[in-house]
């Protein structure tokens, strides 16, 4: 039987740099880390039945919420959750120009 010698393996801090160079990899963690912000941008009342689930080309950042009603309500309200995301989004090196609010999307964690 012939002995099998693993002699090519990476450190864990050498994974990870190459991890944190990747484009892909910086763009998924400052998405998530705006979607952190959600509770202080839409408020607590609204932040327990949505919750941002995803980004469309063209910046547009998917709200996932329980109901219609609710949908509804943040729709009306768009204006002013895009002026008080502004700060966060600019804050990140991003972009966020428009918010769709989608009752379908909503999933139970």
């Amino acid at each position: 039987m012939k002995k099998i010698l693993y002699t090519k393996f990476q450190y864990i801090d050498e994974l990870i740099t190459k991890l944190g160079e990747e484009k892909e990899f910086k763009r998924a963690i400052r998405r998530s880390n705006l979607y952190k912000f959600w509770t202080k941008v839409a408020g607590e009342k609204f932040s327990e039945y949505s919750k941002p689930y995803s980004m469309l080309k063209g910046n547009i950042m998917v709200i996932a919420c329980k109901t219609p009603t609710v949908a509804q309500e943040l729709m009306l309200r768009k204006t002013d959750l895009l002026t008080k995301l502004k700060p966060y989004v600019e804050s990140l090196k991003m972009t966020v120009t428009d918010l769709k609010f989608d009752s379908k999307k909503w999933h139970e964690d």
